[in-house]
């Protein structure tokens, strides 16, 4: 059921994004300061680095990358122009995981590296560099999607052990409440398809769990590295649940990127449109 799509050994892949443009999935290394670009038609993995540790890459609508890392939100341009949207830098603390929404808006999770209760954001950034905190007293700001209806928001902050739902309301999130608790391992990345299930990573518990919109467990899929990351959907169809990792002393497939043929049915990825 699960591939070795890449043995890749990276120290925290994160943040895997399909490109339906160019047939490749967008992934992070993010303490290598890499953004690997992984095309499962050839098996070429094309690997482009900043001079910053990058918690996430996503895409752009006119091409290119925005991503969140140390000192903010930055555009990356095909080219390889670069340039800073937004100052979000604080001492200690680095970009982590991202997502961005329907609208076009860039929602960018941070931590501090010694993982300090509460040391962490969420903020949204729009496409000409406005911000707003959306959540000030976070500790590991991970996963973050939303429902296809747009009418909910999934996010997990990761030593809390759950996974939280908010209401979706005029450009914020409101009603904060409890979506799932974990029992085993700690909650990471996550993705929503395409009949509202949630696809949760399980960092410390070598999983990844789906789960109804009513918070019902209803498939676990074993992963053969312990420190999974995130996971997303990509392929020509939607259907291949790609999964990454982060590395793992002594696991020889630590740090690999995984895949999951024919898992599921994604959604197209957001495109951030500054």
């Amino acid at each position: 059921m699960v591939e070795i799509a890449l043995r890749s050994h990276a120290k925290i892949g994160e943040g895997p994004t399909w490109d339906p443009r160019t047939g490749e999935l967008v992934w992070v290394d993010i303490l290598n300061s890499e953004i690997h670009f992984y095309r499962p038609a050839t098996g070429e993995d094309r690997v482009q680095r900043v001079d910053q540790h990058v918690g996430a890459a996503k895409l752009r609508e006119s091409g290119g990358l925005v991503l969140n890392m140390v000192g903010g939100v930055a555009l990356l341009d095909s080219d390889g122009g670069f340039r800073w949207l937004a100052d979000l830098g604080r001492d200690g603390v680095r970009g982590n995981d991202a997502a961005v929404d329907r609208q076009g808006r860039l929602w960018a999770g941070t931590m501090r590296y010694d993982q300090a209760r509460g040391g962490g954001r969420l903020y949204r950034v729009d496409p000409d560099g406005t911000v707003a905190t959306i959540l000030d007293d976070v500790t590991i700001s991970n996963g973050i999607d939303w429902s296809p209806e747009d009418t909910r928001m999934y996010y997990a902050d990761t030593p809390t052990g759950k996974v939280d739902v908010f209401d979706v309301r005029d450009g914020t999130v409101v009603n904060r409440r409890t979506f799932v608790t974990i029992d085993r391992g700690s909650p990471d990345g996550l993705t929503v398809d395409a009949e509202g299930c949630i696809w949760l990573a399980l960092w410390g518990a070598g999983a990844v769990h789906r789960y109804t919109p009513d918070g019902r467990l209803d498939r676990v899929i074993p992963i053969p590295a312990s420190r999974v990351t995130a996971c997303a959907f990509g392929g020509a169809d939607l259907t291949d649940l790609y999964v990454t990792s982060a590395h793992a002393d002594g696991e020889d497939l630590s740090g690999a990127l995984f895949v999951v043929p024919d898992a599921g049915v994604g959604r197209p990825p957001g495109y951030f449109a500054g």
